[in-house]
């Protein structure tokens, strides 16, 4: 996969409608300790004053956020590194050598400094302009769930 033509436009505080996507589209999400890694750190650098989430939805595969921050290419950067360290930790401590060989098998191969890849690489992030595209994108990731056939029990 190519790097992506994405860009934030530096520090214009204008939210963003964000993607982040497990590499291979693996569903690691569909386990719930793997999945509260990430709402843990999304919690914790909003209680830091790091990241404004407006919305975000957690599918099986992916994460949408519509976010902005100061700096939101770095805070996403490192939201991304934390939450892949901490669940590569996880797998290795549970001894899940299924999830650690797949993570190993689809790690880009110029990724050198590692030995798995968690997150495909870029974001994909579109810069919402005014009120009514940050609505539409709201709507858009909350329709999520429902559109993959997720209903609440």
């Amino acid at each position: 996969m190519t790097r992506t033509r994405y860009k934030f436009i530096s520090k214009d505080h204008f939210p963003y409608l964000i993607t982040a996507t497990t590499v291979n589209w693996l569903p690691h999400f569909k386990n719930p300790f793997i999945a509260q890694i990430v709402i843990d750190s999304l919690r914790f650098m909003i209680i830091e004053g790091r990241l404004t989430l407006s919305a975000y939805v957690l599918m099986d595969n992916h994460l949408h956020l519509v976010a902005s921050a100061e700096n939101l290419s770095l805070e996403i950067a490192c939201f991304k590194s934390f939450t892949a360290r901490q669940c590569i930790d996880y797998c290795k401590e549970k001894s899940n050598a299924t999830i650690l060989k797949q993570l190993a098998f689809y790690k880009l191969r110029h990724r050198k400094d590692r030995k798995y890849q968690f997150w495909q690489e870029g974001i994909q992030p579109r810069r919402l302009q005014d009120i009514e595209m940050m609505h539409q994108k709201i709507e858009y990731i909350h329709l999520n769930p429902v559109r993959k056939g997720y209903r609440q029990t």
